[in-house]
C-alpha cells in the first residue's frame, strides 16, 4: 500500500481518505489515475482493518459497502464553493450556501438532489444516508446528535486550487 499503510485505525482511513480526495480528485485539478489508485486502496485497507476487529466477512461487506456509498456521495459534491459536509456518524449534513445547487425544480443546479441527499426543513440543511440507517423519530438537535455519533467536517476547497 501507498497511501494508507501508517493507518491503524477506520477513523484514520476515512481521514486520510478525505484528505486525499481533496488533493487529487480530478475535479479538484488531480488525476483520475491516482484518485482510482486511493479509491483501491481505501477499500482494501478498510478491509484489513475491519478483519483486524474480528468482524465476520458479512460485516465487513457491509461496513464497505456503506463507507463506499458516503465516498461517492463526498466525491459528488466536494468541489462546490461555499459548502460545509460533515460526517455524523454514518450519515452526511451538508451545510452553507447550498441554494445555488438545491433542485431543478427550486432554481438550483441540482447537484446535491442528483447526489441523493435530500433537504432537511426543521434542521435546515442537507442529508445523505445508506437505506439502513434511516432516522427512527426524534426531535434531537446536532448538537445532541453529534455527541451520539461524533462529527468530523470535511471542508470543500475555494477557488485557488483551480489556479
Amino acid at each position: 500500500m501507498k497511501f494508507f499503510k501508517h493507518c491503524t485505525t477506520i477513523e484514520q482511513v476515512k481521514a486520510l481518505y478525505k484528505q486525499l480526495a481533496k488533493e487529487n480528485h480530478p475535479d479538484l485539478g488531480g488525476d483520475t489515475v491516482t484518485m482510482q489508485q486511493i479509491n483501491t486502496e481505501y477499500a482494501f485497507a478498510t478491509a484489513v482493518i475491519l478483519k483486524g476487529g474480528q468482524l465476520s466477512n458479512e460485516e465487513i461487506n457491509e461496513e464497505l459497502r456503506v463507507s463506499e456509498a458516503l465516498r461517492e456521495a463526498i466525491e459528488s459534491i466536494i468541489d462546490i464553493v461555499g459548502i460545509e459536509i460533515e460526517i455524523v456518524g454514518n450519515w452526511l449534513w451538508v451545510s452553507g450556501n447550498t441554494k445555488p445547487h438545491c433542485s431543478r425544480e427550486r432554481g438550483g443546479t441540482g447537484r446535491l438532489t442528483d447526489a441523493k441527499f435530500k433537504f432537511h426543513k426543521k434542521r435546515c440543511v442537507w442529508f445523505f444516508h445508506t437505506e439502513e440507517f434511516k432516522a427512527r423519530g426524534g426531535n434531537k438537535s446536532m448538537e445532541e446528535i453529534r455527541a451520539k455519533y461524533g462529527s468530523q467536517t470535511v471542508n470543500s476547497y475555494s477557488k485557488k486550487v483551480l489556479r
